[in-house]
């Protein structure tokens, strides 16, 4: 007895140690299990173009896809998925960006509009952020445009001039928190910063997540000098809308300021005159003659008509210019991807922040519920799981993206979006509960380009609307009967039936996202000075403000 107890504390320590070691080893293991995990799951390169639209893009067909093929951006469609119907909640640029970060719409994200429309509250969860706590490097490079400072990137480097709207040439970034002047073209800059970081700066064996997003082809559309004259020796094609005269939708969109006669001097590449070049004030005058309404920009001795489509020639032949460059840096993107072995476990988004009109119904801009500004184009390469040359027709949204991106990344979150995750569609098989309809809503009047705010909802076969600002106007359209909206049966006798139950399915839906506020509510948003998306340090009025000579 006494020797056993003299051993006690013997076999006490050895226990201990064996014990500690058990316990040590196990935790390795489940470390280096979970490390594995981390390292096998996808890359995620997000690209999107600022006003980028289906119209623009050859592999969605249309007028200009033999004479401004987009050769990159068609290789992604033939080895992945093209989508046909994945619609914007807010077309335009930063509460469209807002939705696509947070997974929720403008009245739970809190972001209603570019005009005084303030500043992205950066406290709020973005799925960068998601994926940066789950192991993944994560990087932005071009345009951000929401008037913070990035979250969720463990680098970045974003437009940080002219409210964060950025310039074309020699453009000024904030890499990092530090303003940085660099010398070149915009679309190229940024692709350079993102190619560096891909073979410089990354952890070679860790999957990242990269936020690719040009300012191009958002106006003033100014292409790189190579492409300047691509097209000087051709007409462009004009849409068959293009003389569109709005008739039966007199109060909306035949009062707008996105019109061929609204390009300013400035957007048709007029040279500013030598001695205003350093008269700030009376330069922007100047150069933004045209925006206003009566003020028509043309060369001398032309009709009306033959000066509309001089304006158009110029516009159309600048964006695809634009778009153009867009595309050749894509193409550097994927040869990264291919030379690297990189290719089979990279996922590629290509789309926008919402869709744009080339001259269809006379306009150019967003913000309609209209098919081409709510349409973004939308196109996943995953070749790992998403099958070649697939095409997809259900109605998706761009609060879905987060929870997709999550999804395929086999990220898990508690955060609560009202976006849902599409990843079955990309395996193949939508799921029989997914809604074939969605809810619209824009809100700023009049800046910019006089539009009436207004919400609706959008079917696979329908596109109800009410204009409610200072008007009282529903729409109707029949999608399959009148693709091109050149109709409005909202009195047609025929659809009476219909517009009742799509009104009840509206209802449905804004109670459904939270947003079932009276029209009273909604005209607040709307005059609601949410303030300068950035703060003007200089003192300078706002292009705005000297357009309209009201300075506020």
């Amino acid at each position: 007895m006494k020797k056993f107890k003299k051993n006690i504390p013997t076999v006490f320590i050895v226990l201990t140690v064996l014990l500690t070691l058990f316990y040590c080893g196990n935790k390795n293991i489940n470390q280096v299990a979970q490390n594995k995990i981390i390292k096998e799951r996808p890359n995620v390169i997000y690209i999107m173009a600022d006003d980028l639209t289906t119209q623009a893009i050859s592999a969605y067909g249309g007028i200009y896809k033999d004479i401004a093929p987009t050769p990159n951006i068609d290789r992604l469609a033939k080895e992945g998925m093209l989508f046909n119907d994945v619609l914007c909640t807010n077309a335009i640029c930063g509460p469209s960006r807002a939705a696509i970060l947070t997974g929720n719409y403008s009245n739970i994200n809190g972001y209603y509009k570019n005009e005084r429309g303030g500043t992205f509250d950066k406290t709020k969860w973005t799925f960068p952020q998601e994926f940066q706590k789950n192991g993944y490097q994560t990087s932005l490079f071009g345009k951000w445009h929401l008037g913070t400072e990035p979250q969720g990137f463990d680098v970045f480097k974003y437009h940080n001039s002219a409210g964060q709207q950025g310039h074309y040439w020699n453009p000024i970034f904030n890499e990092n928190g530090k303003d940085v002047k660099e010398k070149g073209y915009s679309t190229n800059l940024s692709t350079d910063f993102a190619m560096n970081w891909l073979e410089k700066d990354r952890k070679q064996d860790d999957p990242f997540l990269m936020v690719l997003q040009y300012k191009a082809p958002h106006r003033p559309w100014e292409p790189d000098t190579k492409y300047e004259k691509l097209w000087d020796d051709i007409e462009m094609p004009y849409p068959s809308t293009f003389n569109d005269t709005y008739e039966g939708r007199e109060l909306t969109a035949g009062d707008t300021e996105m019109t061929m006669d609204y390009f300013s001097r400035r957007d048709m590449k007029l040279e500013t005159p030598e001695h205003l070049k350093k008269d700030w004030k009376n330069r922007l005058s100047w150069e933004f003659y045209g925006a206003k309404r009566g003020e028509i920009v043309q060369p001398e001795n032309m009709s009306a008509e033959e000066g509309k489509k001089w304006r158009y020639q110029t516009y159309i032949k600048d964006y695809l210019a634009c778009v153009k460059s867009v595309d050749d840096n894509i193409g550097r993107v994927l040869k990264y991807l291919d030379d690297n072995n990189l290719t089979e476990n990279t996922i590629i988004v290509l789309t926008s922040d919402q869709g744009f009109y080339l001259g269809d119904h006379g306009f150019f801009d967003k913000r309609f519920i209209y098919e081409e500004s709510l349409r973004m184009p939308f196109i996943v390469r995953y070749p790992k799981k998403v099958k070649a040359k697939t095409v997809n027709e259900d109605v998706i949204t761009n609060i879905d993206f987060a929870p997709t991106l999550l999804d395929l990344a086999d990220i898990n979150t508690e955060e609560q979006m009202q976006g849902n995750s599409f990843k079955p569609m990309l395996l193949g098989e939508t799921p029989k509960n997914w809604e074939q309809e969605m809810y619209y809503h824009y809100y700023e009047f009049p800046y910019w380009h006089h539009v009436q705010p207004h919400y609706g909802i959008r079917t696979q076969k329908y596109t109800l609307a009410h204009f409610y600002y200072n008007i009282d106007v529903w729409e109707l359209y029949d999608l399959e009967k009148d693709p091109k909206q050149m109709h409005n049966i909202i009195l047609d006798p025929q659809y009476t039936n219909v517009v009742a139950n799509l009104k009840i399915q509206l209802k449905g839906l804004m109670e459904k996202y939270e947003n079932n506020k009276s029209l009273a509510d909604f005209r607040k948003i709307t005059d609601t000075d949410f303030g300068a998306i950035v703060e003007n340090k200089s003192g300078e009025p706002s292009v705005q403000d000297i357009i309209t000579n009201n300075k506020k």
